[in-house]
This record gives structure tokens, C-alpha cells and sequence, in this order.
């Protein structure tokens, strides 16, 4: 598995609400059977995008750390398919992931820390990788919480809610072959709404 993979597309994203719009930009087009691995340090964002996702899917929520239950399911309110939010931080085999008896068909299923587990349970998939950027300024007093971020331990991290202060880049790529267009439509939609990346 693993065949595939996009060269990926890149967005600034300048504040907490900027990484939640991108969640709700690509939530907008995610439909069941599709899984999305979201990538990057603690304190990077992963939980406010993954709050994005939430939003644009109708969910139930709220969208918040499943560190302590590996994996937390929100129903849909909506009528649509229902959002998995796992952490795989905690596992001890990426193989694991399998044994979670997920429902990959019915679900949109996103996995934080999950690059490794994830290419064991399905053959296609989207990749957010979310960096600190270099490309935007932070705002004043934006990187002392996120330092601390930093060099905190994963259940510390979480009780921040994950809430990025520096400007964060985010790259979306995809992996396998998807059944519609998906990585087009998504880069056109993520470049309207914060114009393209500087290299």
C-alpha cells in the first residue's frame, strides 16, 4: 500500500481560526470510506483542524483529543456519515489500529500521529502535515504557550486543546486512487480561501 502519493499542496495558515476554516474546507468534501491522517508536532493544531472537520460534517460534538480512548466516535446530526477521531499516539504496534474494529466504509475516519497504522488498513488516503511557517510572522507573544507546547508530554498538550498560536503551514497530499477528483478540488478550494504558499 502506499502507491500513489500526490506532491502535495500548501496553504499559510495565520491563526487558530485560520487551521479551523481549513478543517471545515476539506470536511466539506469528505465522504464516508474516506480517511485522513493529520501530521505534525504536539501543540501543532491537529485537534482544532480536526474541529473544522467536525463542523463542516455536522457532527456531534464537541471534536476534542481522544487521547484517552484512542478513539472517539461523533455521530452526524446531519444525516451523513459519522466522524472517527483516533489518536494513535498511545498504541503500541501500528498494527493495533486494525484491532480498534473501526467502521472505514461508513465513516469519515481521521487519525492523529497515524502515518505508520494507517497505510495498514487502507490502500488510499489524504495526509495533512501541519509545520510551523516560516513564511508568516507570528503575532506578538504568539510563541511562549507554543513553546511550552513543545517540550510538554502528550497528555499536557491536550489539555491546551491543541490550540496553534504560531502560523502554521499545511500540506495536503493524497495517497492510492480516489473515486472523484478529490486532491483538485480540495487544492482549489484551500487556494481561494488563503491564496497560494510561498516555496
Amino acid at each position: 500500500m502506499g502507491d500513489n502519493v500526490t506532491p502535495g499542496i500548501s496553504v499559510e495558515l495565520a491563526t487558530a481560526e485560520d487551521m479551523v476554516r481549513a478543517g471545515e474546507l476539506i470536511g466539506a468534501q469528505l465522504a464516508a470510506g474516506d480517511v485522513l491522517v493529520l501530521t505534525g508536532p504536539l501543540g501543532a493544531g491537529k485537534t482544532t483542524f480536526a474541529r473544522g472537520l467536525g463542523r463542516a460534517l455536522g457532527v456531534r460534538g464537541p471534536v476534542t483529543s481522544p487521547t484517552f480512548v484512542l478513539a472517539r466516535t461523533h455521530p452526524s446530526l446531519v444525516g451523513g456519515p459519522e466522524l472517527i477521531h483516533v489518536d494513535a499516539y498511545r498504541l503500541g504496534d501500528p498494527a493495533e489500529l486494525d484491532d480498534l474494529g473501526l467502521d472505514l466504509a461508513a465513516s469519515v475516519t481521521v487519525v492523529e500521529w497515524g502515518s505508520e497504522a494507517v497505510p495498514l488498513i487502507t490502500d488510499r488516503w489524504l495526509e495533512v502535515t501541519i509545520e510551523r511557517s516560516t513564511a508568516l510572522s507570528a503575532p506578538a507573544g504568539g510563541t511562549e504557550r507554543d513553546d511550552h507546547d513543545q517540550n510538554s508530554d502528550h497528555d499536557h498538550d491536550h489539555e491546551h486543546d491543541d490550540e496553534p498560536v504560531d502560523p502554521r503551514r499545511l500540506t495536503l497530499t493524497t495517497t492510492g486512487v480516489f473515486n472523484r477528483p478529490l486532491e483538485a478540488s480540495l487544492g482549489r478550494a484551500l487556494r481561494a480561501e488563503f491564496g497560494a504558499s510561498p516555496a
